[in-house]
C-alpha cells in the first residue's frame, strides 16, 4: 500500500490530501515540543525550504506517547513550531505511533521499514521515515540522525524519477 492512500488530517481536524503529494518525496516524523529534539524542527524546516522546489515535504505528527513531551493540541503545538522554529511546512493531527489505537499511515510505515533487529515499534520522538515519489519508504531514520545524514539520503532520492 502507498503512503498516499492513507487518510489523515492537518493540525486544524481538517481532511488532508496525501494523494496530492504523489509524486513528491516525503519525510514523515513524529514529534514533539518538550523533547531533547524538539530544535530539529529548525534542522527539517532548513531541509524543507532548500528541496521544496524540487518536490519535497516534510509532514510532522505531534505524538504524546512518549515521555509525554508534547501534551499540547495539534493546535497549540503549530503555534508554537511557528513561534519558536519559524516552521512552514504541513503540520498535521495529534497520533498514537504505537499501540493499537496507533495511526494506519505510521503502522503502514513501521511496516515498510523496521527498526533495529526488525522491531516494529518507534522508540521515541523525532523518528523519521524518507518516504519515495511512489509513495514507499526508502528508509528510517533513528531521533538522533539528524539534518546532515537526512540530506545525503534526501538528495539521493530527488534524483530519482
Amino acid at each position: 500500500m502507498s503512503i498516499h492512500d492513507h487518510q489523515c488530517r492537518n493540525y486544524r481536524g481538517e481532511p488532508f490530501n496525501l494523494g496530492a503529494l504523489r509524486g513528491q518525496v516525503l519525510l514523515i516524523v513524529n514529534v514533539a515540543s518538550r523533547c531533547g529534539f524538539t530544535p530539529q524542527l529548525r534542522e527539517l524546516e532548513r531541509l524543507y525550504r532548500r528541496y521544496r522546489d524540487q518536490g519535497f515535504t516534510v509532514l510532522a505528527f505531534p505524538c504524546n506517547q512518549f515521555g509525554h513531551q508534547s501534551p499540547e493540541s495539534a493546535l497549540e503545538f503549530c503555534a508554537f513550531s511557528e513561534r519558536e522554529y519559524r516552521v512552514s511546512f504541513p503540520l498535521m493531527e495529534k497520533v498514537k505511533v504505537n499501540g493499537a489505537d496507533a495511526h494506519p499511515m505510521f503502522v503502514e510505515l513501521k511496516r515498510q521499514a523496521p527498526g533495529v533487529l526488525g522491531t516494529s515499534m518507534i522508540k521515541w520522538n523525532f523518528t523519521k521515515f524518507l518516504v519515495g515519489r511512489d509513495g514507499r519508504v526508502i528508509r528510517r531514520f533513528s531521533p538522533r540522525d539528524g539534518e546532515a545524514e537526512l540530506r545525503l539520503a534526501l538528495e539521493r532520492a530527488l534524483e530519482e524519477t
